[in-house]
């Protein structure tokens, strides 16, 4: 039966990408009959599209305290984050040490790829609970990376949804969004800004 669940979020969660991003070929991959192909192997090899952030940066972060509820309030943090490339590039681990007035935010994240969808899935742990989240699935695709989850925020329902953006050798942006609305309206709630 767990087999069957995660297959079932794998597919809702497929349905949602595609909806959101406007590509069905990210979600499902592409079939021989509508790609004119007879390989269903994804159209493009991704399994490097993060190498761009191996390596040390420097973080800027800005933060929305309550997320969904109105709030406009929004804390800062500053600190390094280093990426480390596993399995050739097809995996890679992110440290992120951050503080600010509101404290001091201790995590990681963890990226593999899979080579059958194309697709990377993105989870991160906090110091502060040491759990480690249900994971983002998406790709990159002209040097924009786009990833989305459905989760739980106080109890309630949301879609999630980062946007890498911006990528350089130098810099890049990723920004965190929620929606409570089945992904019509999206909310940016995480802004961080990586220089070197």
């Amino acid at each position: 039966m767990g087999m069957n669940r995660q297959l079932m979020r794998t597919v809702i969660l497929g349905g949602l990408v595609a909806i959101l991003a406007g590509n069905a070929a990210l979600a499902i991959g592409r079939s021989a009959e509508t790609a004119g192909a007879t390989s269903t192997a994804p159209a493009h090899d991704g399994s490097h599209d993060f190498d761009f952030e191996f390596g040390s940066w420097h973080a800027h972060i800005r933060r929305l305290v309550h997320p969904l509820t109105g709030s406009t309030e929004w804390v800062d943090y500053e600190g390094p984050s280093i990426v480390r490339p596993l399995w050739g590039g097809r995996a890679n681990l992110g440290e992120l040490e951050v503080a600010g007035p509101a404290g001091r935010i201790e995590g990681l994240s963890l990226r593999l790829y899979n080579p059958a969808t194309g697709q990377w899935s993105i989870s991160w742990a906090n110091a502060r609970d040491g759990g480690l989240t249900q994971p983002m699935v998406g790709g990159f695709e002209q040097g924009r990376g786009e990833f989305y989850d459905a989760e739980q925020l106080d109890g309630r329902a949301i879609y999630a949804r980062f946007i890498f953006s911006g990528v350089s050798a130098h810099s890049f942006r990723l920004e965190q969004a929620f929606s409570a609305d089945g992904g019509k309206r999206w909310e940016t709630n995480w802004v961080a800004d990586f220089t070197r």
